[in-house]
Order: C-alpha cells, then sequence, then structure tokens
C-alpha cells in the first residue's frame, strides 16, 4: 500500500448499502440532466468514510504490521462516541453526511487518533506540502499542518462523510433533493462511531478497508 488512512467507515447494514449505491451510480437513482457516476469519482477512490487520521505514507521503519497493531491497540483503549444524528450540507460546494448534536467527543477522538499515530508517518515532501496550497491555509493551519501532517486537525477538525465531487451552483439544490431523499430513510439516529477502520491506498490510487478494530476501551 502506498499511503494508509484511519477511518470511520459504516458497519454493514442499509446505511451503507445506501452508500454504496450512490457512489457505484446505480442505475435505479435518477439525477435528472446528469450521470450521479460522473459526480463522485473523487468519493468513490476514497470510498464513503469520515477521515480520523488523514492518508499517510508510514516512515522508513515502520511497517504494515506495525500499523496494523498500532490501530488495532488503540481501539483497544478508546471508547465509542455518538451524536445525536447525519444531515446533509453543501460544504463549499461539496455535498457531505455531517453530525448532528454534540461533536466535543468526536472531535476528541479523532485528535486521540492523530496523536497516536504521528509517529507512523514519514515527514511531508515539499511536493505533499504544496498539493495543501498553503497560501489559502490559515497561519493556525500551517502550524497544524507541520506538526501532525494535515492542516484539519484539533480545533480545525470537521468530520464529514463526503457524497460527491465539486458540484456547479446549478446542480446543486437537485442533488441535494435526490441525495435528501436516497438517505434519510437509513440515516442512523442517534450516529455512533464504533470501530476505528485502517484503510490503505492501492498502487492504481483507491483505498480499501484493510482491518476494522471496535472501540472497546
Amino acid at each position: 500500500m502506498r499511503r494508509y488512512a484511519v477511518y470511520y467507515a459504516p458497519r454493514r447494514g442499509p446505511f451503507s448499502d445506501q452508500a454504496a449505491r450512490w457512489l457505484n451510480g446505480d442505475a435505479d437513482i435518477r439525477v435528472p440532466a446528469a450521470d450521479a457516476k460522473d459526480m463522485t469519482t473523487g468519493a468513490r477512490r476514497y470510498g464513503f468514510h469520515g477521515t480520523l487520521r488523514a492518508p499517510f505514507r508510514c516512515a522508513s521503519d515502520v511497517t504494515a504490521e506495525r500499523i496494523a497493531t498500532e490501530v488495532a491497540a488503540l481501539a483497544a483503549r478508546l471508547h465509542p462516541v455518538e451524536c445525536t444524528g447525519l444531515h446533509l450540507e453543501n460544504l463549499g460546494g461539496f455535498l457531505a453526511l455531517t453530525p448532528t448534536g454534540d461533536t466535543a467527543a468526536l472531535a476528541n477522538l479523532a485528535a486521540s487518533v492523530v496523536q497516536a499515530t504521528n509517529q507512523l508517518r514519514a515527514p511531508m515532501t515539499e511536493a505533499e506540502i504544496a498539493r495543501r496550497r498553503p497560501d489559502s491555509l490559515t497561519p493556525r493551519q500551517c502550524v497544524l499542518m507541520n506538526a501532525w501532517g494535515y492542516p484539519f486537525v484539533m480545533e480545525e477538525f470537521e468530520f464529514h462523510l463526503t457524497l460527491t465531487d465539486r458540484l456547479t451552483p446549478e446542480q446543486t439544490p437537485e442533488v441535494m433533493r435526490v441525495l435528501q431523499a436516497h438517505f434519510d430513510p437509513v440515516l442512523p439516529r442517534p450516529f455512533r462511531v464504533e470501530d476505528l477502520c485502517l484503510f490503505g491506498e492501492d498502487a492504481a490510487g483507491a483505498f480499501h478497508l484493510l482491518h476494522r478494530y471496535p472501540l472497546t476501551g
């Protein structure tokens, strides 16, 4: 695997099934004047997930086995967390499901994952830093990126489950309507994060679930 990440991914059930149908461009999901599959190229590559630790290259002395062992041990120390539910939101042109209610426990979980896995990652290269467009980040986000390998962590963390690539303003209202109808019947209430999911990126750039570790702390 080229990179690893720690995500939330739903367990098998109606919610995960609906997400798979959307991302895989199920023919029964109608988006007027558009192909749903064309709107999800990037989201499909990463899989349906919420980021806890963003993708990283492992350090030169770190093996895949060590990553799996440390993430498993971390999951054994941490508790499941929950929020009231999820709702559909437009995040600057990307549509995503975001948590409702008190998200403090979820933010603390993500911070713990970032801190505990930081020693596993290789330092960012100049090219990786450039891809983050540091000129578009705040000074604090640049500090966080340098410390943790990703700018949107700690107080900048915003949990979300991405459903689309960037849409045009003309596309957004209709796609939101379609997604609302598609997901409303299966949205978890409450929404619980019960596992740490270790993902790996293959040579073609697609991410795959490697291990699921229940939170049992």
